[in-house]
């Protein structure tokens, strides 16, 4: 491994300790779907989005809560001395792409065949801390 590879690599692995994510890949529920109920939760606090996702009635609000604590899990796992409610999280970023599509044939009238894309998605959800250290 070159001396910039390296150096590069490093850079990397610093920023990603003070950065808290989860991923949730290949989730068997359209992208668009999963966008209605993550539109809700982006931007808020973490008490708050928990909540909502709680209380929401989509199947895809329940997949997003687990996800939700398990992001929180991770920022426990980096920040062992600090308290989630004096951490002051939020929901900085969630990203909800395209995964994989399984293609199935539908049977039609007349010898023909319909084509179903049983389409599923990855979600990225980073959280921040709000740092309020007023001196």
């Amino acid at each position: 491994m070159g001396v910039r590879k390296r150096e590069r690599a490093e850079q990397i692995k610093e920023a990603k300790k003070t950065q808290y994510f989860a991923k949730l890949n290949n989730c068997p529920t359209s992208p668009r779907k999963m966008r209605l109920v993550a539109d809700l939760i982006r931007g808020e606090k973490v008490g708050k989005a928990l909540n909502i996702l709680r209380f929401n009635k989509k199947e895809a609000s329940g997949r997003l809560e687990k996800l939700l604590l398990s992001a929180i899990a991770n920022w426990q796992a980096k920040n062992e001395e600090a308290s989630v409610e004096d951490a002051d999280l939020f929901i900085k970023e969630i990203r909800v792409d395209s995964g994989t599509m399984l293609k199935r044939l539908r049977p039609a009238p007349q010898g023909r065949a319909h084509r179903i894309r049983k389409r599923s998605n990855h979600v990225t959800m980073i959280l921040g801390a709000n740092d309020n250290t007023q001196s």
